[in-house]
């Protein structure tokens, strides 16, 4: 049955028609494989200059500074110069430490910057023909990371006292020269001097002064006298201050004594330290140093008389001995007498 609103179509005039659908559909498949033809090969010329255009993706941009097997010489180059050279600086400012708490502080800047090259050159994939020296290098960071770790150890237990006594063990260190080294073969091996480390410390020294060697003479001129017996295992210095203002300062050696005089009157609080290796310019002892203080001042007193003249002597001893009656209390070395 058909609808009223539809026509019959012959059976010829159908046949026509689908042939005309099949052959307009087989040109419009054709139309379309060619479009998409073209369109391919557009983008294959297009395709090289996308990275070199201002609007080029981040990926492509990175894989321009990249050879096959790593980073080009050039962005390598970059890489070290922005990781290696801070840990060769902050090395070096540990020299200018004048204080234990400024010691640890520049030690801990350093370990810092060595941890922080470390990881970021660990992800780099250096040019291959400096493949072998790059992880030495990585490798030798993480050593000197460790290195400081101990240094600063070793300040906080008074082993090590002043800046040149850490760089001194620093540079006396396997770490140290594998440092060193690295950096030089990478310098070497493809022109990349971002790894040369040009530190040089100092070398270990065992410096000792005379015994009884006056540092600091503010208080002489009256009839008072101390004297001081060193019978312990290392040397000493011991100072004398008067208020805030150091007054007397002079040298004992171990297992020795030495006498001051002509201090005169007034009440001095007396402070000592031992070590060993005592650096005059920075005015202590490098390594194994201790800081202490007599909880009991010195009075020197001179009386006058018609007949007389009397005048205080102390004797003093900065090690322990049975039935002494003198006092003492470690101090804080950043707040010993400077």
């Amino acid at each position: 049955m058909i609808s009223p609103s539809m026509r019959a179509t012959p059976l010829a005039a159908r046949s026509r028609a689908a042939a005309r659908s099949r052959a307009a559909q087989t040109v419009t498949w054709a139309a379309g494989l060619v479009a998409a033809l073209a369109l391919s090969a557009c983008t294959g010329q297009e395709e090289p200059s996308r990275g070199n255009s201002p609007g080029a993706s981040p990926a492509a941009g990175a894989a321009s500074s990249s050879g096959p097997g790593g980073l080009t010489p050039e962005a390598y180059r970059t890489a070290l110069a922005s990781a290696g050279p801070a840990v060769g600086t902050r090395l070096g400012e540990i020299a200018k430490a004048r204080s234990l708490r400024s010691l640890r502080q520049r030690i801990d800047r350093a370990k810092d910057a060595a941890e922080a090259a470390a990881g970021q050159l660990g992800g780099v994939q250096p040019p291959p023909e400096v493949g072998p020296e790059h992880a030495d290098y990585v490798a030798a960071l993480r050593g000197i990371d460790s290195r400081l770790d101990t240094l600063a150890e070793d300040v906080g237990t008074r082993s090590l006292c002043t800046a040149s006594a850490v760089l001194a063990r620093l540079g006396r260190s396997d770490e140290f020269a594998g440092l060193k080294q690295a950096g030089a073969d990478l310098a070497d091996g493809g022109d990349f001097p971002g790894g040369v480390v040009k530190l040089k410390p100092p070398k270990q020294r065992s410096r000792r002064l005379g015994n009884g060697t006056v540092l600091v003479s503010a208080v002489r001129g009256g009839r008072g006298s101390v004297t001081v017996k060193n019978g312990g295992s290392a040397d000493g210095v011991v100072t004398l201050t008067k208020g805030k203002k150091k007054a007397l300062s002079f040298y004992v050696r171990k297992r020795a004594s030495a006498k001051i005089s002509n201090i005169r009157d007034g009440n001095y609080r007396v402070y000592f330290t031992t070590g060993v290796d005592y650096d005059r310019g920075a005015r202590a002892f490098t390594r194994d140093c201790s800081f202490s203080r007599f909880d009991d001042s010195l009075r020197f007193h001179t009386i006058y008389s018609a007949t007389q003249v009397r005048w205080t002597s102390w004797t003093i001893t900065l090690n322990k001995v049975t039935g002494g009656n003198a006092r003492t209390s470690p101090v804080d070395p950043d707040d010993f007498p400077a």
